[in-house]
């Protein structure tokens, strides 16, 4: 594991997303929303890791955008989830509550990013 708080905190929500999209295939049964939670929820970690690799302040604030937007459109497939009944309130909660935090966590990023000129 990295010492990167939002690297790990980004990689562990893409293993639940992962475990999340298997749960709903194989006991739901439900196929195309697994596939978007499991396309948003991974892609935060991984534009948050590209932006660690960034060539330059402006790769990086830019890719922090996009797994910004990326977490943001996760919160809206789990409401989606929780209110068909694919998941339960406790289930959401603890996903959605995670979110949050990556989500606060990536604009304090991304602000201060922008005011220090710091990559």
């Amino acid at each position: 594991m990295s010492d990167n708080i939002i690297l790990n905190k980004t990689y562990q929500f893409a293993v639940q997303a992962v475990k999340l999209s298997q749960y709903l295939v194989d006991e739901r049964k439900e196929y195309v929303l697994s596939k978007q939670i499991l396309r948003s929820g991974t892609s935060i970690g991984a534009n948050t890791e590209e932006a660690i690799g960034g060539f330059s302040k402006k790769d990086f604030i830019y890719k922090l955008n996009i797994a910004y937007k990326e977490a943001r459109e996760t919160k809206y497939w789990l409401r989606i989830l929780k209110d068909t009944g694919y998941i339960e309130n406790e289930e959401f909660e603890k996903l959605f509550d995670e979110l949050e935090q990556i989500l606060k966590i990536l604009f304090t990023i991304i602000k201060k990013s922008k005011e220090n000129g710091d990559r």
